[in-house]
């Protein structure tokens, strides 16, 4: 089978853990089964497994474009992915499912399985062991019945679960959130979304910034919040400026939900859309100020390829009037790569670990 990772770098697009479980799959898989996979990398697992026509559910907008170009490559056809945005009812007969890092993604997933599994139906989870949360072990044994522990190979591990009792009606975590500081809204997010339960360091820095820069923008100036999140940013902006059109963009179904769910409990009139998309989109439009705090990591990829991509497309949609207001990590060293595709670069705010840079024409 060939399998490509976009924008590589030469990285593999499948890895031991895949392989465990096609393997674990095609061997306990009966035809006509109803069959679900979640959280798919590249396709490898929703290729291997075709001929049951698996429902494939990503939380990742990326997974779109890798599976339909990877089923193209191997001369398949392939639906479209679902995401949580609707979360699918199932009944599914197996979920085949990749175990993710965050631990409370996990429990929503546990959880969500016990719910779209039929009787005696089989959850087939595993992972590469150093990605597997802390706890999550913990969180099977509570969770769901763990029916078969299979040997570890090349430092991947797979189970096979059988569905427990507890599903996502009543969770008490399934929304967490904070209290905005000087706005005095909470926000609430799922549990794929970053830092949901409290404002990370980054984004506490870049709000005042969000927050005089917008005071100056045209009556009903377009903004983008990407990589929004749970919304923080671009509901900041809104605050300030209720007149604004406002587009909410991540890769993260949950964050795209979650940052929804927001503006509509505290700006149900104002002009905002939302995408759930990898980047911005192709007719997004261009914008009068694009707020950014990049993520630095890609599943267990660390490294500054995702801010450099979207640093890359902001400078194709924002207007020659306009600026991107971006915050990072230090050590990343942004006012470099934003010189690439900006020829004004300026800081406005800096701690010993986090800097905040207006980027424009």
């Amino acid at each position: 089978m060939v399998l490509n990772r976009p924008g590589s770098r030469g990285l593999q697009a499948w890895d031991a853990a895949d392989e465990l479980l096609i393997e674990a799959a095609l061997d306990r898989l009966q035809p006509g089964q109803r069959v679900a996979v979640v959280d798919d990398g590249f396709g490898a697992l929703t290729l291997a497994l075709n001929e049951a026509t698996p429902t494939t559910i990503s939380d990742s907008a990326s997974l779109a474009a890798a599976l339909a170009d990877n089923a193209r490559a191997n001369g398949l056809e392939v639906s479209a992915p679902l995401n949580w945005g609707q979360p699918p009812l199932g009944p599914f007969d197996a979920i085949v499912m990749r175990i993710p890092r965050q631990i409370d993604y996990l429990e929503y997933l546990l959880r969500w399985a016990n719910e779209a599994l039929v009787p005696g139906g089989l959850l087939i989870a595993g992972g590469m062991i150093k990605h597997i949360p802390d706890h999550g072990v913990g969180v099977f044994n509570r969770l769901v019945n763990t029916d078969q522990v299979l040997p570890a190979r090349k430092k991947a591990r797979v189970v096979v679960c059988s569905a427990g009792q507890a599903g996502l009606a009543g969770w008490e975590r399934q929304w967490l959130g904070y209290n905005l500081p000087d706005i005095g809204l909470e926000l609430r997010a799922l549990p794929a979304v970053f830092a949901r339960d409290h404002l990370d360091i980054g984004a506490r820095m870049l709000v005042p910034q969000v927050r005089d820069l917008v005071r100056n923008l045209p009556e009903g100036g377009r903004v983008l919040d990407l990589a929004c999140g749970n919304g923080v940013q671009g509901i900041t902006a809104l605050a300030e400026r209720p007149d604004l059109k406002v587009v909410f963009s991540d890769v993260s179904s949950q964050a795209v939900a979650s940052a929804k769910a927001n503006v509509q409990a505290a700006f149900p009139e104002a002009d905002t859309c939302f995408e759930h998309t990898d980047g911005i989109s192709p007719n997004a439009g261009e914008f009068d100020l694009i707020l950014l705090n990049p993520p630095f990591h890609e599943g267990g990829v660390v490294g500054d390829h995702i801010a450099l991509r979207l640093f890359r497309q902001a400078s194709q949609h924002l207007k020659r009037s306009g600026c991107l207001l971006v915050v990072g990590n230090r050590h990343l060293g942004y006012h470099k790569s934003l010189r690439r595709d900006f020829p004004r670069v300026s800081q406005l705010a800096s701690d010993p670990k986090f800097v905040v840079f207006e980027a424009g024409y």
